[in-house]
């Protein structure tokens, strides 16, 4: 396994990849919802990596002075369940970290709230919908 986080165009195409598998060809999310004007030349993504092949990643937006969002986590569907979205979660925790940030937000969809509790994340909303899913905010106070 590799796992890499940054900003270069073949990251970010992996990242793309996973994400248009996962959210628009598996979910039905528009393509439109989905890639936003977040996805610049500057945005940061991890991206684990088993072989050649893309398998996990989630991407790195600094909302303020102290707060990490992560977003778009996603991990192949034949690759789930083996921990692999943890490891990029943790990825981008420890670049904030390296940042000074001390805290963490994720927009998480109802099916993987347990997923963010089981890693130290809280609810601090309540459910909304985002590109037409039930999520809520959870967060972690101290990376």
């Amino acid at each position: 396994m590799t796992l890499i986080v940054n900003s270069t165009k073949p990251i970010r195409a992996a990242a793309a990849y996973i994400r248009l598998s996962v959210f628009v060809l598996e979910r039905g999310i528009a393509l439109t919802d989905e890639f936003d004007d977040k996805d610049s030349d500057d945005m940061i993504y991890a991206v684990l990596f088993k072989e050649s092949q893309p398998i996990a990643t989630c991407r790195f937006e600094q909302l303020d002075a102290t707060t990490l969002k992560i977003g778009r986590v996603a991990t192949l569907k034949a690759y789930r369940g083996h921990g692999y979205g943890r490891q990029v979660i943790t990825a981008m925790e420890n670049r904030a970290k390296e940042a000074g940030l001390t805290q963490s937000i994720i927009h998480s969809e109802l099916t993987a709230q347990g997923f963010y509790e089981k890693m130290g994340y809280r609810p601090i909303s309540d459910v909304f919908l985002e590109d037409g899913v039930p999520c809520i905010i959870v967060k972690k106070d101290q990376l």
